[in-house]
């Protein structure tokens, strides 16, 4: 199998393109398309000031990598959790990458924000997954306001944003429906939210990651018994294989005439945000936002 442009021998073949690449120009193709999805949907511009949220993870390492390689200015913001047995290997990998790519990285410790995962397991009576997200949500939130960047982006690629959309779908969860999207305005005390990998699926990513030697943080969280996105990632993964092309269809068949009917819907009944009275972070409770709650269990009252 030879190269589609150089006609060398090709490394990576993709059905989804009709095309196979040598390892320069699969590179050259993964930077078209993290361009391609930053441009078409107006994410932000290199004057700009971009928080990139850090897991240790391919998606997360291989975006910051790819920006700065684009000239955008970029700071990487890790979230530690205190997990014991993956927070400190996930943490080290990320310092390992910025340290290698002369990357600036902001760290966030939750044990030292009194907020470690395995206290908050311990003490609340609900899935952990749900409150950890919560927080970190919180975190990217705040030290994306604090510090004054102008958009947070994340590592969420075509698969996941495919496969949140088939849930949110069999749903019918009009409000996620409403504003699902690579691109989140900021407003109302929230960041502006990016995904510049929108339009990758996770094995265009592994293999960049792979090409780029990037070292990455593979083990999964002790705490996840496994996500029902497995599952719909899945089907969806079979569908792409007799169908290739369809995830990319969908999900752009979604952004251009089924997200704009449901964010109508969503902005005629609206929904009233006032900052916690606490910390100050938008909720819709009308008391304590969810971490501000989480702390107070935290410290039994």
């Amino acid at each position: 199998m030879k190269c589609k442009i150089c006609k060398a021998p090709a490394a990576v073949a993709l059905k989804s393109h009709n095309a196979a690449f040598c390892p320069d120009c699969y590179k050259d193709f993964f930077a078209r398309q993290v361009a391609r999805g930053i441009e078409g949907q107006k994410l932000f511009t290199r004057d700009e000031r971009i928080l990139v949220a850090l897991s240790g993870g391919k998606d997360s390492l291989a975006l910051m990598l790819e920006l700065a390689r684009q000239d955008y200015n970029v700071t990487g913001l890790h979230i530690d959790l205190a997990i014991p047995g993956s927070s400190a290997a996930a943490r080290g990998v990320v310092e390992r990458f910025c340290a290698k790519h002369g990357l600036k990285l902001l760290i966030k410790d939750m044990a030292a924000e009194g907020l470690p995962i395995p206290a908050v397991k311990e003490r609340l009576h609900r899935p952990i997954c749900s409150a950890c997200g919560k927080i970190k949500r919180h975190f990217f939130n705040k030290v994306a306001l604090d510090e004054g960047f102008d958009a947070l982006a994340t590592g969420h690629n075509l698969d996941d944003e495919a496969a949140r959309l088939f849930s949110n779908t069999l749903r019918w969860d009009t409000a996620y429906l409403s504003d699902q999207g690579p691109l989140l305005p900021g407003e109302h005390g929230f960041a502006r939210k990016v995904k510049p990998l929108w339009r990758l699926t996770e094995f265009e990513t592994a293999n960049y990651a792979f090409l780029m030697g990037i070292e990455n943080h593979y083990a999964p969280c002790p705490y996840s018994p496994g996500a029902s996105f497995t599952v719909l990632k899945g089907l969806l993964q079979r569908l792409e294989t007799a169908m290739p092309g369809r995830k990319l269809d969908f999900y752009q068949g979604f952004l251009a005439r089924g997200r704009p009917v449901f964010a109508r819907r969503e902005a005629e009944e609206g929904v009233e945000l006032a900052p916690c009275p606490q910390c100050g972070y938008p909720t819709s409770s009308g008391d304590l936002c969810g971490v501000c709650r989480i702390r107070e269990a935290l410290r039994g009252e």
